[in-house]
């Protein structure tokens, strides 16, 4: 038995992992995984050659290197077996939350004139998606789990290409600043959102690889929000739609980005 450990420099959310998860799943000499998303590395345990294992992770280009390969006993092999976990329960609860805040900040968004909340919508409705794929493809077929990551990668970057070009659009009409109060309060309640989103995730002190990635994904929405606060904060010092825009934009380059990663598979 093998062990193959790699570095994966842009595995930074769930999304990634489970990319990484699905590219290896048609892998039959593969026992088990093992993710390290905070030190951006995955560990293979395996038998035979890694290279054809090697050239489907670098496929996928996340930036990824083979950082080391050694030959392990059976005893250190189980310890690298995945378990499955109780965290049903927590990924529906962040799932709900996630798809309320898609539901508020899209129809606020919309009345607001403001882009940076449709965007951190659309960001919302990207984490939903990936919990939404670990909640109901668990124990799929490779295929099926494929085919539901391309349907939700192609909305995702549809909504990402349609929200980036509204906002040139909007940029070269020189629409009118957006409601920033609506912008700054909502911005907060999405905010107080992913702060419980992260308490749930935290709350079980569980090791489970999933849990913990969701925790990273969650931490950089907190970023977004205050983003977006902070947007609001400069359209009422500056009078101008440019801060909203230029919000928007950002989030939409980076849902699109991952929405892309997905297809790739």
């Amino acid at each position: 038995m093998n062990k193959t450990t790699y570095r994966v420099s842009k595995m930074d959310c769930f999304s990634e992992e489970s990319i990484v998860r699905m590219k290896l799943e048609e892998f039959k000499n593969i026992h088990a995984l093992h993710f390290d998303i905070p030190q951006r590395q995955v560990a293979v345990i395996h038998e035979g050659n890694a290279g054809p294992i090697t050239a489907a992770i670098n496929s996928l280009h996340l930036n990824s290197s083979l950082i080391t390969t050694k030959k392990i006993n059976e005893d250190e092999s189980l310890l690298f077996v995945n378990t499955e976990g109780n965290e049903k329960k927590i990924l529906w609860q962040v799932l709900t939350i996630n798809l309320f805040f898609f539901v508020l900040e899209t129809i606020t968004g919309f009345i607001s004139d403001s882009m940076g909340l449709v965007a951190d919508s659309l960001d919302m409705l990207a984490d939903a998606f990936v919990y939404s794929l670990e909640l109901f493809v668990v124990g799929k077929a490779t295929f099926q789990k494929r085919k539901v990551s391309k349907i939700s990668g192609y909305l995702q970057l549809s909504l990402a290409i349609l929200g980036g070009t509204e906002v040139i659009r909007r940029f070269l009409g020189h629409s009118e600043p957006p409601d920033f109060k609506i912008m700054i309060c909502i911005s907060i309640l999405a905010l107080a959102g992913n702060a419980i989103t992260l308490f749930l995730l935290q709350k079980p002190k569980t090791s489970e690889p999933h849990i913990k990635a969701s925790v990273i994904c969650t931490s950089t929405d907190v970023i977004v929000n205050a983003g977006v606060i902070i947007a609001g904060i400069l359209v009422y010092l500056t009078a101008s739609e440019l801060p909203d825009l230029i919000i928007g934009m950002i989030v939409f380059i980076i849902v699109g980005m991952a929405s892309y990663r997905m297809l790739k598979l």
